[in-house]
């Protein structure tokens, strides 16, 4: 299962059916969900809490997966280290 991690936490993953999911603060996610009609990304049967599927209208995109990646970046770097 690829990952990209900082500060101890992902923040981005893709799953074993090849979907991404990105990590955001709870009100951020419901925004995103809302925005993009997407939905909670799950993986291996689990639901990701704090995690948006990312849709395939997002996914060709580079800007808005650019812009994804680098909020979430900036989001877990203002959880405490682990």
């Amino acid at each position: 299962m690829p990952y990209t991690s900082s500060n101890g936490y992902m923040f981005s993953l893709l799953n074993k059916a090849g979907e991404l999911g990105i990590r955001f603060s709870e009100e951020r996610k419901k925004e995103i969900i809302a925005e993009f009609k997407s939905d909670i990304f799950k993986s291996y049967g689990a639901t990701m809490r704090g995690y948006v599927l990312m849709t395939n209208e997002m996914l060709n995109d580079q800007k808005v997966i650019q812009t994804f990646l680098n909020e979430s970046f900036d989001y877990v770097n203002t959880l405490e280290p682990k």
